[in-house]
């Protein structure tokens, strides 16, 4: 039996908050990081199919879901993000597309029964403080035999350049908080077995949970932008002074060194590619 925390873990504030609005004004760097991925999920569209995508940010898997669909199929995306949520409407208005965008969590939300064929998420879905929860309520969104597809992140030891940042910085920010796997976050999932075992007890079969390493770049330029606003260290800087700031940035900076080859930042993504049947 797969225990989880029922109280409110604090996403919401997060997300409508700092770190929403700065994915909003890193959208594009966040776009090029993360494009190989966008491909794996949007591939598993067709025309036809009605398509939801959970936490889905700033709406660029949704986006190029709806591309694929055209006419014929419809997507929705869905996310708790208000700031981000705005901004994919304003790129879908923008590319005259008709997707449909939802302010609202996916584990409590009230999703027609039975209204999807496909159900998709890019590391969208290790935020739920409820998830056996979350993702009974997904499935109750699913026709039967809709297929659920996400990606989520691995072990932090196999990510070494998602938590460069943070490492090379806590000896200078000693108050920075410490990850736990046991709580809502990137690396909730990190644990197969355990993701195996929430989708056992939501309802879900054929559950096929695969490793897989994505090879990910994005311009160098955005490098600074990255490591000053995402994740942890950005939260921490904002309430920097200014001489603990500069020598964050540039003791941080200097550890990426690795990634950069000339103009591109490379870096490789260890994932689980997890599927299931709504069956």
């Amino acid at each position: 039996m797969v225990m989880e925390r029922k109280n409110d873990n604090g996403q919401a504030a997060l997300w409508n908050g700092d770190a929403g609005h700065a994915w909003v004004e890193a959208q594009e760097l966040l776009d090029a990081m993360f494009r190989p991925m966008e491909a794996l999920l949007a591939d598993m569209a067709s025309p036809g199919l009605r398509v939801l995508d959970v936490g889905c940010g700033t709406g660029s898997t949704s986006l190029a879901v709806s591309r694929r669909l055209g006419s014929a199929g419809s997507c929705v995306g869905i996310d708790i993000s208000a700031p981000m949520i705005a901004a994919a409407r304003a790129r879908a208005a923008g590319e005259g597309l008709q997707t449909e965008f939802l302010c609202g969590d996916a584990q409590r939300h009230g999703f027609e029964p039975a209204r999807f064929d496909l159900i998709i998420s890019r590391f969208g879905v290790m935020f739920f403080d409820d998830s056996v929860a979350a993702f009974a309520n997904l499935r109750r969104a699913a026709c039967d035999g809709a297929t659920l597809r996400f990606l989520a992140w691995r072990d932090p030891a196999e990510n070494p350049f998602m938590t460069t940042a943070e490492r090379a910085a806590a000896a200078l920010l000693p108050a920075m908080p410490a990850r736990r796997p046991d709580e809502p976050g990137q690396f909730a999932f990190a644990d197969a077995e355990r993701v195996r075992q929430i989708l056992d007890e939501s309802s879900w079969a054929e559950v096929s949970i695969e490793p897989v390493d994505i090879a990910c770049a994005f311009p160098a330029s955005g490098l600074l932008q990255y490591l000053t606003r995402m994740g942890p260290l950005g939260r921490m800087l904002k309430e920097a002074d200014a001489q603990t700031r500069s020598h964050v940035v540039e003791t941080v900076h200097a550890a990426f060194n690795p990634y950069v080859h000339g103009n591109e930042v490379r870096y490789t993504a260890a994932c689980w590619n997890v599927s299931a049947r709504a069956a």
